[in-house]
């Protein structure tokens, strides 16, 4: 994997990246099994009552964690949509501008979850292990990929999408994105600080 500028990326299907999510064998595979971002039946899960953004735009899962995590579009519109996850811990941010954005981000980093707070040697030792557990990794990594369209050398690298998801974090798309709980307190930030970089 190489390059920084993920939007070089264009799908080979515009607008049309979610059905696949739910539907192609190859990238359910990869999304649900490795990175954990399940869209099979994102109907069957619904975010806590009260759980909203504090702007009063609109809040839509479209998929979920295994934990139940439910990760979410921001406002109106179709994939290009300002992609949040909201923890069931009571955390929540932004970890992309649009499903593009957020699918590259799983492809190269699926262990994303690892991330905050980490300094760059702890982030290679999650990186590693999750490699150590899934010694198929990249094969799989490139099957969906190819399914989705997308060129496997042309992802951006590990860095880079880190990078991008700790810029998000703390930039006007996390105030624009800001979750409020039940009782009306805003979520903590998913990301309260960028990781290192190597």
């Amino acid at each position: 994997m190489n390059g920084s500028n993920a939007s070089a990326d264009v799908p080979a299907h515009p607008g049309a990246l979610l059905p696949l999510l739910a539907t192609d064998e190859r990238v359910v595979g990869f999304f649900a099994g490795v990175a954990d971002l399940d869209a099979t039946n994102p109907a069957d899960h619904e975010l806590e009552d009260g759980v909203r953004l504090a702007s009063g735009a609109r809040l839509e899962q479209f998929a979920r964690a295994g934990s139940g995590d439910a990760f979410c579009f921001v406002g109106e519109g179709g994939e290009e949509r300002p992609v949040v996850y909201v923890s069931l811990d009571g955390e929540a941010g932004p970890l992309a501008v649009g499903l593009p954005e957020l699918v590259r981000l799983c492809l190269v980093a699926p262990w994303w979850r690892g991330a905050p707070g980490r300094t760059a040697r702890e982030l290679q030792a999650v990186a590693d292990e999750y490699r150590q557990d899934m010694p198929d990794l990249d094969r799989r990594r490139d099957l969906a990929a190819r399914a989705l369209g997308l060129d496997p050398a042309g992802l951006p690298s590990e860095t880079a999408a880190l990078a991008q998801l700790a810029e998000l974090s703390r930039g006007p798309v996390a105030a624009a994105c800001l979750v409020v709980g039940y009782e009306g307190d805003p979520l903590a930030p998913l990301f309260g600080a960028a990781p290192d970089q190597p």
